[in-house]
């Protein structure tokens, strides 16, 4: 690695961790209901928003009814997003005048945005009209990241309280959310990225014309304007030239904001961050990375400081650091170092004045090696699914880390509000398993930690392997999920393990080279993202309604202490051991058999 590859993640965890404070901080007073700038102007707001909707703030919810209201919501959730797919080709604000969206990749992406995966089987430009991605696509950015952060409240609610028969008011857990702090956060990140170039308007798309013709291969569409599928599902396409480039247009800054802190992910354009439009320069992208991590590490804190001890918040962090800082380092050091099977060619891969060495494919020269490493950790790592480079070019190695954050189950910050509630499902098992090593009945944060907790935190931590393994050896047994492989082989295993992993555990990004717009991949996804992201909250909260009914158990001499470095230890061992054993045969057979390939001239 490059001093400048050094130097740009120091400066990127300095940062963070600088900000990691103030925002806990901050986010704690939200949901105390202590009053503060913010809360005092959108007051009005908020008690307008309660009357119109017909909800009673005061309401406290048990967590059976806490987990409908969030199921129901979500539903409709989904439902408006499919109809208004369906329906666009009638609506204002599409002036591409695309097509209506065909019915299973409309479901998909339904379900993609409302479990907040925002895996993508489409290419926004040329798919999605301004309304659907405004109305539809950006307001689901919204409520499916307040959604994750208001069950991660009751949960912490669950641990906090004593006695309690209830653990909160999902619509007022929401309501502060989306209003106080997903909106002014997405407001100041809209502002920094307009002043760097990013496209925000309702403007027709820009025709210019090129000094060279260019040729290339036009993909064939039938009546409705929907692309044309041959037997194996690919694409069908004809030879064409032409000397126009068109330019697309729409509100991007803003639904990209809110994609970043949300950790969203689905891009605005096709190319994602990748796209001159959504991350046009260093800056911009340095802004999108730290929104990224903002939200997830400042939650950490505010869980230390919501149930009374800002160290247990601390020990948490520092295990998801523990893990993604050397994935980190290993990935832009991979990349670094070039591929493999090129060595053999005398290739200058060192990085100097004149060239950035390592392995340059599928990047932007804008960002280089180490910011397009970074991106993919941190995206991978936060279930977030924006991508600046080609996650299908990085070398077996580098491509392997991006692939493994993601079945670790998106704890290492994870996504916002579902990240730290699945690290606390595995703290729950690692204090466990402590508990079996001394033959005391388990505890945390002064809760004893019974079968019911240990059921539910079983189910989470699971649920996601499960829906990976079973999935991917669906989709390899069958012709039409090895049809949309572009790489036969190791490689095309690696596109298909990818694709799964990053769909069951509420990532959405997308490794490449697998033409996933056909009605078997848009169904099988579905059907992972739907059952990563729901049946994992209802297990939490149900968990949060049973401590929150315990009474609180003193320390005493055998009581483990969960805020020390042996617990950071204990935590960080049950998260790579269940990754490891569960997905080290699938990764010997993709990533870890490629590099050794390679590595060999093949």
């Amino acid at each position: 690695m490059s001093g400048n590859d050094w130097l740009q993640i120091i400066v990127y965890l300095v940062v963070l961790l600088l900000l990691v404070k103030p925002m806990g901080a901050y986010m704690a007073m939200v949901f105390a209901e202590q009053p503060n700038g913010v809360t005092r102007f959108g007051a009005r707001f908020e008690r307008l928003i309660y009357r119109v909707a017909g909800v009673e703030p005061g309401e406290d919810m048990s967590w059976k009814k806490y987990a409908l209201a969030m199921l129901l919501f979500n539903v409709v959730g989904m439902l408006a997003v499919y109809v208004l797919q369906r329906v666009q080709q009638w609506l204002p604000l599409n002036p591409e005048h695309f097509a209506a969206i065909t019915p299973d990749s409309a479901m998909n992406t339904a379900v993609s945005f409302a479990s907040n995966t925002n895996w993508q089987g489409y290419g926004g430009e040329s798919t999605m009209s301004y309304l659907t991605q405004a109305v539809g696509l950006a307001v689901q950015n919204f409520l499916s990241a307040a959604t994750g952060i208001a069950v991660l409240i009751a949960v912490i609610r669950g641990f906090a309280r004593r006695g309690a028969k209830a653990i909160g008011n999902f619509w007022v857990d929401l309501t502060r959310t989306t209003l106080y702090i997903l909106l002014p956060l997405s407001f100041l990140i809209t502002l920094l990225l307009v002043s760097q170039g990013v496209v925000q308007n309702v403007r027709p798309y820009e025709h210019a014309t090129t000094v060279q013709a260019t040729a290339y291969d036009e993909p064939t569409k039938d009546a409705d304007g929907n692309p044309v599928l041959d037997a194996a599902g690919k694409p069908v396409t004809h030879p064409a030239t032409t000397q126009e480039q068109v330019l697309p247009m729409g509100p991007a800054a803003s639904q990209i904001a809110i994609k970043m802190l949300g950790t969203n992910g689905g891009g605005f354009f096709n190319a994602n961050s990748a796209h001159p439009y959504e991350n046009p320069t260093p800056f911009s992208n340095f802004i999108e990375m730290l929104a990224i991590f903002l939200i997830p590490g400042g939650l950490c804190y505010m869980f230390g400081k919501m149930v009374g001890d800002r160290r247990q918040g601390w020990a948490i962090l520092a295990t998801m650091l523990v893990i993604f800082i050397p994935l980190t380092i290993g990935l832009v050091a991979a990349e670094q170092a070039g591929n493999p099977a090129l060595h053999g060619l005398a290739i200058d891969a060192h990085a100097s004045a004149l060239q950035s060495g390592g392995n340059m494919e599928g990047k932007e020269t804008r960002f280089g090696i180490a910011s397009s490493g970074l991106f993919a950790a941190i995206t991978t790592a936060a279930s977030c699914g924006a991508v600046n480079a080609m996650h299908d070019s990085l070398t077996p190695l580098g491509g392997l880390v991006p692939m493994w954050l993601m079945q670790l189950g998106e704890v290492i910050f994870g996504g916002v509000g579902s990240g730290l509630y699945g690290m606390l499902a595995f703290a729950v098992v690692a204090v466990f398993i402590a508990g079996l090593m001394v033959g005391r009945t388990p505890e945390y944060l002064g809760k004893k930690i019974e079968a019911h907790e240990m059921k539910m935190a079983s189910l989470a931590v699971l649920l996601p392997c499960a829906l990976v393994v079973i999935c991917t050896a669906i989709a390899v047994m069958t012709p039409a999920g090895i049809a949309g492989v572009a790489n036969p082989g190791i490689h095309g295993f690696s596109e298909i393990l990818y694709a799964v992993s990053s769909a069951s555990n509420n990532n959405g990004s997308a490794f490449g080279g697998l033409s996933a717009n056909t009605p078997f991949w848009n169904v099988l996804l579905a059907v992972c993202m739907y059952f990563a992201r729901y049946p994992l909250a209802i297990a939490m909260l149900a968990m949060a309604g049973s401590l929150a009914a315990k009474r609180h158990v003193p320390e005493s001499a055998g009581t483990l202490p969960t805020h020390t470095p042996l617990f950071v230890v204990l935590l960080t061992s049950v998260v790579i051991v269940v990754g490891a054993l569960t997905f080290l045969p699938a990764l010997a057979l993709g990533p870890i058999a490629e590099y050794l390939m390679s590595a060999t001239g093949h």
